[in-house]
């Protein structure tokens, strides 16, 4: 099966940190660890997200992120709001516990068993 690539316009789901499970758009590739995202809602263009690739699970969604061909001759926050909706990837969904606890059932972990209490 072959790689998704991280580049601007894809679309990736954060697993980690606060803002895992919530979807984003890469607007552009500061190196082979990091990116700049953004979802026009929690993160504008003016303020995009720093975060590291091994964070970030890419989807086979690529989105205009040129400003050029867009109907505006630049992009808007709206914009990534509605590409992410148009795909059924609502940006309001998932936020904070709600997706940690969504992803880590993914991964087999249990949030509300939590830690076996120790026997003296």
């Amino acid at each position: 099966m072959e790689r998704l690539t991280m580049e601007a316009g894809r679309v990736v789901q954060s697993v980690q940190g606060r803002d895992a499970g919530r979807y984003f758009i890469i607007l552009q590739v500061i190196d082979e660890q990091f990116v700049l995202m953004a979802d026009g809602l929690t993160r504008k263009l003016a303020h995009p997200k720093k975060k590291k690739v091994k964070h970030l699970r890419p989807k086979p969604i690529m989105v205009n992120v040129d400003g050029a061909t867009l109907p505006n001759r630049h992009l808007q926050d709206s914009d990534l709001r509605k590409a992410l909706a148009d795909h059924g990837l609502d940006v309001k969904t998932l936020a904070g516990a709600e997706a940690s606890a969504t992803l880590e059932n993914e991964n087999g972990n249990c949030p509300e068993a939590g830690s076996p209490e120790k026997e003296d």
